[in-house]
């Protein structure tokens, strides 16, 4: 295979899985946050997916964790240089998005009435064309 497959892959796989972009963005657009402040920012991600995701991101030199020690401690996470770099990325992607959603939709609304069985004679006769005959038949 292509190198440079294998490089999008693991690319993809770094920065495109399901909470990712989010947080990306949030750290970019709107600049240093705290955990608390980022899940409000992120509907629907759950404290350990959170948790979980900011880890690898900073395993992977994105993000920085930074951790104060204060009563109560707080911590902070912004984007890294490499983290921002990313941006260019997220917008194209976003701009595409903007521009052929609507388009990719349509599609996948055509693909799924194609694979609807249709309802009638028809589809009973598709429904029982595999099954074995009865005793008796």
């Amino acid at each position: 295979m292509d190198p440079r497959v294998t490089q999008v892959e693991t690319a993809m796989a770094l920065i495109g899985s399901r909470w990712r972009p989010a947080i990306m963005f949030a750290l970019i657009m709107m600049g240093t946050q705290r955990f608390s402040a980022l899940r409000r920012l992120i509907p629907g991600v759950s404290q350990r997916m959170l948790t979980k995701q900011l880890r690898d991101l900073e395993r992977h030199g994105l993000v920085r964790r930074q951790f104060f020690e204060s009563v109560p401690p707080r911590v902070e996470y912004s984007a890294t240089d490499l983290g921002k770099s990313l941006h260019p990325i997220y917008k194209q992607v976003c701009e595409w998005a903007g521009a052929n959603w609507p388009r990719a939709c349509r599609a996948k609304q055509r693909y799924d009435r194609s694979r609807t069985p249709t309802s009638g004679p028809h589809r009973e006769a598709r429904r029982h064309s595999g099954s074995k005959p009865t005793a008796g038949a």
